[in-house]
């Protein structure tokens, strides 16, 4: 029987393969229709203060999206500090810069202490089953933050990254609805 961490390193080198198969452009537009679903979501289009993340190459591409609605809406962004995600305002790109670690840019504004505010979460992750559990990249950074607050949950993945049952734990939490 596979240890909880082998299956789920198994499913991130199996995702990792699957992502690296697919052209940036069918990422782009396969991105376009996820996130058109979430402007279309209710509960998104009454947030006013919304945590969502700056895409690696590899993830669902958000960038447009963000800088489409952060003039709406106020939307946080993660910056990595050491094993802890804190959020930042986003203010637009020409206020962001280069992270060293994983290399993605990360806003430099005002840093969200009051998480009661965030009413919406957006939500990236290496796999969501059809429960809309979620498996993260591992560290845990997300988990540690949806644990404590009132938000929706929404994940975002491409197609395949939804599988029928992922391993979880009791830190692991899940989403309230996963588009992908």
């Amino acid at each position: 029987m596979k240890s909880i961490i082998t299956e789920k390193t198994s499913i991130r080198l199996q995702v990792k393969k699957m992502k690296a198969n697919i052209s940036t452009h069918d990422k782009a537009k396969y991105s376009l229709s996820v996130l058109n679903k979430l402007e279309q979501d209710i509960d998104f289009a009454k947030s006013e203060y919304v945590i969502a993340y700056w895409s690696m190459k590899d993830e669902l591409f958000t960038h447009d999206f963000i800088e489409k609605w952060y003039s709406k809406k106020k939307i946080y962004l993660p910056v990595v500090i050491g094993e802890i995600l804190e959020f930042r305002l986003f203010e637009g790109r020409s206020k962001m810069k280069k992270e060293k670690s994983f290399g993605i840019y990360e806003p430099i504004g005002e840093i969200l202490n009051d998480w009661s505010i965030i009413d919406y979460a957006i939500i990236p992750g290496v796999a969501f089953d059809k429960n809309n559990n979620r498996l993260g990249r591992g560290k845990g950074f997300y988990d540690k933050i949806l644990n404590g607050i009132n938000a929706v949950k929404v994940g975002v993945c491409f197609e395949f990254q939804v599988m029928d049952k992922i391993p979880i734990e009791s830190t692991d939490i899940p989403m309230d609805r996963v588009y992908y």
